[in-house]
């Protein structure tokens, strides 16, 4: 019989709030949470937009002292980690630490303490770099501080597949815990890789919004979107065999029911669109339910003109009529595109959909496009009873991940 596994803690920091319920408040209420670059000076700089995580202090939040041997992303990482445990209720004891895992990946990792270490090197020499420097930088870092941090023994691997990577952290997690290899896993997502060279290197292969005004950067499926916004930010949620959760008396958030991944085969950076078909067909499998039985689709929705369109019509394709019978939205449109913490904190804003019976909005949607056609939700939240999500997410390199998420 095959092993259920449910969601028991979330936590988030990103552009919408340093919480889950401040960050369901923003995304139901369509708040946007793009603005100005802060973090480094535009002046030069042609692309000034960005979603960036306001007001956080890693010295308040984690201690001085392990701030500052921590990257960003990993900061963000070990804060929302603290959280996920929190709202689960869950006590890690030399009894149960062997049997919790965690897989929080990163798309970037480390960039920012790379390019101060190299620009260090470049200007003081070798021996002016921070000892710190390695495991700053590196994707595999914030599942390692979390273990450390929270004396978790088990199961721990960086998951790393671009924009994909919060998305396939969150279901090879639950896959650990199917096959028997842990009771408890901590999975998501997390990026801070608002810095002038990854900005400089997204905008010279031509992915960034053209728009530099914050209500227009990211207007996904609309027929006048340029590009996508970087976002930066944090989302882990605890998945627990259903049979351990209900032994300690857990409080249930929802079910991971299906999870697949492909590979285009394609393309370094453009969607193909027949491995997003394939992903999803096998997700709801791998889930054992129909098309029909899916409510809402969290879009993976980047806001570039060939994702959107090809995204549109993948799905289609998978649930042919239903389509237009589905509501599908793109949270990205308020939250910017977290990167490798994209899939993540979609997971998140997924189940505050089942719990709130709210499908959150595509904000910035004025203009349809013929090639867009389906139900979109735009600009405002819709009031919907939903009890399975689809959520999608697609990486450079051609990577495809699919999650389906019900009410438990």
């Amino acid at each position: 019989m095959r092993k259920r596994v449910v969601i028991t803690g979330m936590g988030t920091i990103n552009p919408l709030g340093h919480t889950v319920a401040e960050t369901w408040d923003s995304v139901f209420n369509g708040r946007n949470g793009i603005g100005p670059i802060t973090q480094f000076d535009t002046t030069d700089v042609p692309d000034k937009v960005a979603a960036e995580v306001k007001g956080f202090d890693a010295a308040a939040a984690i201690g001085r002292k392990d701030a500052r041997r921590m990257d960003r992303v990993t900061q963000l990482a070990v804060y929302a980690a603290k959280d996920a445990l929190d709202s689960a209720n869950l006590e890690v004891t030399e009894a149960n630490r062997d049997r919790i895992g965690a897989i929080v990946g990163s798309g970037v990792g480390g960039i920012r303490s790379f390019r101060i270490g190299t620009d260090t090197h470049n200007a003081r020499g070798p021996r002016a770099i921070s000892p710190f420097m390695i495991p700053m930088m590196l994707t595999d870092t914030p599942g390692g501080e979390i273990a450390i941090r929270y004396g978790i023994r088990g199961p721990n691997i960086g998951v790393s597949t671009a924009c994909a990577t919060g998305t396939n952290a969150i279901g090879e997690a639950a896959e650990m815990i199917r096959r028997g290899a842990a009771d408890v896993m901590l999975a998501g997502g997390t990026e801070a890789a608002i810095d002038p060279v990854i900005i400089a290197g997204f905008s010279r292969m031509g992915a960034l919004t053209k728009s530099q005004d914050p209500a227009t950067a990211c207007t996904p499926f609309d027929l006048n979107r340029s590009g996508f916004t970087p976002g930066e930010g944090a989302a882990v949620v605890c998945l627990e065999s259903e049979e351990h959760a209900l032994a300690r008396g857990a409080n249930i958030l929802g079910e991971m029911m299906g999870y697949a991944l492909t590979n285009d085969a394609y393309h370094i950076s453009a969607p193909a669109g027949y491995g997003a078909v394939t992903c999803m067909q096998l997700a709801l499998q791998n889930a054992g339910i129909n098309a029909t039985d899916i409510q809402y689709i969290n879009a993976h929705g980047t806001s570039t003109t060939l994702n959107d369109k090809t995204e549109t019509a993948a799905v289609k394709e998978v649930f042919k009529s239903h389509a237009y019978d589905i509501t599908m939205s793109s949270t990205k449109s308020m939250h910017g595109h977290l990167l490798g913490g994209a899939g993540a904190l979609e997971v998140i804003i997924s189940l505050g959909t089942i719990h709130n019976g709210i499908v959150p909005p595509t904000i910035g949607y004025t203009t349809p496009d013929p090639d867009c056609d389906l139900d979109y939700v735009p600009n405002t939240a819709r009031d919907q009873q939903v009890t399975n999500v689809l959520s999608n997410s697609f990486g450079f390199g051609g990577h495809n991940a699919t999650l389906v998420i019900g009410k438990y």
